[in-house]
């Protein structure tokens, strides 16, 4: 998601602009290209098609007056419409096509002519009042009205930047001069109702951001103190107690990471100092205690939340549950809960600069943001599981395989966006400094603020191959700088080397910046070498369903089994040997490389076994070693349906 903080007085780093940015060739670039050429313009056939369930064109056109009518898809559709832009947005931005322009411009016109005198933009409940089937406005929580502005708000920031257009941003100004009526009246009346899923915290400081108008961040400030008026609270929208005295993430996993992504940026304008507690507590409990390996959180999809009164526990949808509560099969971890602790974890990099928090989006980015979408570009996931078998036995809330279609489409949009902005992730900047984020394939041009200007070249087969090669070219005045370079949490082994000068690198410095002064940059070449270990990973002994197990990782990438990787009658029955060796190995799914892992694996071999018991004595009359695969986990179910696992159980070998 969008976040522009090179003026943000508490910002020490601030993200390179897309513009100065492009992918050379590589891993990114090809989910870029195919995000640009196969997602986007897939899911947007299906909110262009009048009879579909989607129908997001047609209400606005419904809503602008322009044909006739009743509302049709989600309440929150009109988000999922902006999100989809702002993807376009990213695709117009190194594509320039006069195509992708003119189609936004008209879709900006309608929704111009949707808008209501006031500034109000909702298309459910704008169709309501011209057809009188008695929905209205602001009336429920449920109806999403807020958070479509927050990503109207960010869209059109966004197509701000891009093209240098008002006409968007226009219609948000005046969008957001509606809320600012309507919560400066809640202040007066204290009768404050909490906007699910409040994107518009963040939308509106980006507004302030975009236009530099004070009014915008002031009314993100009173949009998020107001929070602390609402009677009868619930953990579900986090508003039972007061946002300074939250300290453990709880409840709605969306409705949370997107809170504290928006007070993150309240923090990056006021330096309010009384926000820092609540913001590192809450990341600190989210990483520490209830974040799945791949990166997922919001583990269940309806939890609870004991917090305060054990006695009188509420009940939470898409919940963050208990700590180390992390079950595999019956993981829900939305699509959209990761994408926006991602967001907020990127804010707060900008507040304090560590390495940890780049590990994390990295790992979250690699594994369960691109496992929730096929990698033929349109299917998707809405909750992402880790283990599948061949008959769970009873009916989970979403579909178990990915699909082209559901109904609640919030998460592909979402995801598309993000997918055409992990350009924005790969560097931020200081005064004379940059920062290295997100490792990939590409060319970024800087001018920092010591007056050093440069094009970095980036290249790598990252996350392949932990080799990644720096130069410089286009310099401008040779002025010294520092290129920080970040050390994945992963690492064990590595070196950097400038100029053939070696420095050595363990896990010491795993989670840390190396700090190379460039002071000769168009002489300079640097070489960073990750050595990307096939690893082990256990759980803490609280998560229950993981003892005993180990999950595979190697680089960033978190590794899976499925069916196809092995010729037995079920993937459950596999041990992976303590001492076991991985063989690496070239492997296609879909005509998309990656690196396999081959090694044996272990079945006993039992007697009198019945698949159906609850319980039963245990009778073993050997074991056998089988030859295994195991591929990435973002790039499972695309083989066809079958079992997966993450987590494997271990057979020890002394």
């Amino acid at each position: 998601m969008l976040i522009d903080t090179k003026k943000s007085p508490y910002a020490k780093v601030y993200s390179l602009d897309q513009k100065n940015i492009n992918w050379r060739d590589g891993f990114w670039k090809d989910r870029f290209n195919d995000c640009a050429n196969i997602t986007i313009p897939h899911i947007l056939s299906m909110f262009e098609d009048e009879e579909g369930f989607f129908h997001q064109v047609a209400n606005f056109k419904i809503a602008a007056g322009l044909s006739e009518g009743k509302f049709r898809g989600t309440p929150f559709g009109d988000g999922d419409f902006y999100k989809l832009m702002e993807g376009m947005m990213y695709a117009y931005a190194k594509t320039q096509d006069p195509e992708i322009d003119a189609k936004m411009d008209e879709y900006i016109k309608i929704i111009g002519m949707a808008q209501q005198e006031d500034g109000y933009i909702s298309t459910k409940q704008i169709i309501g009042e011209k057809i009188g089937n008695g929905i209205k406005r602001m009336e429920n929580i449920e109806n999403f009205e807020v958070y479509n502005f927050g990503h109207l708000f960010t869209a059109a920031c966004t197509h701000k930047r891009i093209t240098g257009k008002d006409n968007f941003l226009n219609i948000a100004i005046k969008a957001a001069g509606y809320l600012e009526n309507m919560y400066h009246e809640a202040a007066k009346t204290k009768t404050v109702k909490t906007a699910v899923c409040p994107s518009h915290y963040m939308g509106l400081v980006e507004l302030y951001r975009t236009t530099g108008e004070k009014r915008f961040l002031d009314l993100a400030e009173l949009c998020i103190s107001l929070r602390d008026l609402v009677q009868d609270g619930t953990d579900d929208n986090q508003d039972r107690i007061p946002l300074r005295e939250q300290h453990q993430i709880t409840g709605h996993a969306v409705r949370a990471t997107y809170l504290y992504a928006g007070v993150a940026d309240l923090y990056l304008e006021t330096g309010d100092e009384t926000l820092l507690p609540v913001l590192y507590d809450c990341w600190n409990d989210l990483v520490d205690k209830k974040i799945y390996i791949n990166g997922g959180c919001g583990a269940l999809y309806t939890g609870t939340s004991p917090f305060g009164n054990f006695f009188k526990a509420q009940r939470v949808h898409q919940a963050f549950g208990y700590e180390y509560q992390l079950p595999n099969i019956t993981a829900y971890n939305e699509t959209c809960a990761t994408l926006g602790h991602i967001f907020w974890t990127l804010r707060m990099f900008a507040i304090d600069p560590q390495a940890k928090y780049f590990d994390l989006i990295e790992r979250s980015t690699y594994n369960l943001a691109l496992a929730a979408v096929s990698l033929d570009g349109n299917k998707y996931f809405y909750e992402n599981m880790l283990r599948r078998t061949k008959s769970i036995g009873y009916e989970l809330m979403w579909p178990i395989e990915r699909s082209s279609f559901f109904k609640c489409f919030c998460c592909p949009t979402n995801l598309s966006r993000s997918i055409m902005q992990v350009l924005e992730y790969t560097y931020m900047v200081s005064e004379d400094a940059v920062w290295l984020g997100m490792y990939g394939s590409s060319e970024a041009k800087f001018e920092l603020k010591n007056g050093a200007a440069f094009t970095l070249v980036q290249e790598t087969d990252y996350p392949w191959d932990g080799v990644i090669r720096f130069s410089f070219k286009d310099v401008k005045n040779n002025k010294p700088f520092t290129l920080k370079i970040r050390v994945p949490g992963w690492t064990e082994e590595g070196t950097i080397t400038v100029n053939g000068n070696k420095q050595t690198l363990s896990a010491s410095n795993a989670n840390t910046y190396v700090d190379i002064m460039v002071d000769n940059p168009a002489d300079t070449v640097i070489e960073a070498d990750f050595k990307m270990k096939v690893r082990y990973m256990v759980a803490h002994a609280k998560v229950e369903e993981d003892i005993n197990q180990v999950a595979v990782v190697r680089g960033p990438l978190v590794y899976c089994m499925e069916t196809s990787d092995a010729d037995v009658e079920t993937i459950d029955d596999i041990f992976l040997l303590s001492n076991a060796r991985f063989e690496e190995v070239p492997y296609e799914i879909l005509g998309k490389r990656m690196v396999a892992l081959q090694t044996e694996g272990a079945i006993l071999e039992k007697e009198q076994y019945d698949r159906d018991a609850l319980y039963q004595p245990l009778s073993v009359k050997g074991v056998r070693k089988i030859p295994i695969r195991m591929i990435p986990y973002f790039a499972w179910d695309n083989r066809g349906f079958g079992e997966m696992r993450i987590w494997m159980p271990i057979m020890y070998q002394f």
